[in-house]
């Protein structure tokens, strides 16, 4: 059962899958890759900020499925999760850009050869149920990267959206009913019925 914690757990399991990969190179430390704005990076050196969350309709079924012999529940809801992937470098003034380039390009390189997140990188509700966290690198104009970066009068820093798609949130919405157990047939004719 996949519980509201899927989002978190999507995100984590993100992060530790490009921490696993990025480290030592291009980033030397572990705890440099985080979930968390781009604009409160701190010491961060690759930020990954969830910025939006829509509901996939795309081939969703709706309804009831049975839990038990007398409960059913609500089918489970599909998300896509996009994330905005940003480079921090604190590297001197004249390397910082092509430090940021070389962390990029090896979060996209890292990305492009994991379609799926491995299952060793889900915990909690998302391992249990051995979801299926597919990785997209989604086509992204620079107007609209622009807008997502720009809530603030921080300066944009090179960035690329990550859609996570196939994170499944449980529902607890249940309804009761009760099977027939006695079935009366009354085989005898009444009077003003058939043949009378």
């Amino acid at each position: 059962m996949a519980d509201y914690t899927a989002l978190v757990e999507a995100g984590n399991a993100l992060v530790e899958m490009l921490r696993d990969t990025l480290t030592p190179e291009p980033i030397g430390n572990r705890e440099l890759i985080a979930l968390c704005s781009p604009h409160e990076s701190e010491n961060n050196q690759l930020t990954l900020y969830l910025y939006q969350v829509e509901e996939d309709t795309q081939g969703a079924q709706s309804g009831y499925y049975q839990v038990s012999r007398e409960v059913e529940r609500v089918r489970p809801t599909r998300y896509n999760l996009r994330f905005l992937v940003t480079a921090h470098s604190k590297a001197p003034a004249q390397l910082k850009e092509a430090d940021q380039y070389r962390m990029v390009g090896a979060a996209l390189q890292v990305l492009r050869d994991h379609p799926v997140i491995d299952q060793q990188y889900l915990s909690g509700s998302l391992a249990e149920q051995n979801a299926r966290i597919h990785v997209v690198l989604e086509k992204t104009t620079q107007d609209q990267l622009l807008k997502i970066w720009n809530n603030n009068s921080t300066t944009y820093k090179l960035s690329f959206v990550v859609l996570l798609t196939g994170v499944e949130i449980d529902s607890k919405r249940e309804r009761r009913f009760s099977r027939v157990t006695d079935v009366t047939i009354d085989t005898q004719q009444k009077p003003g019925g058939v043949g009378s």
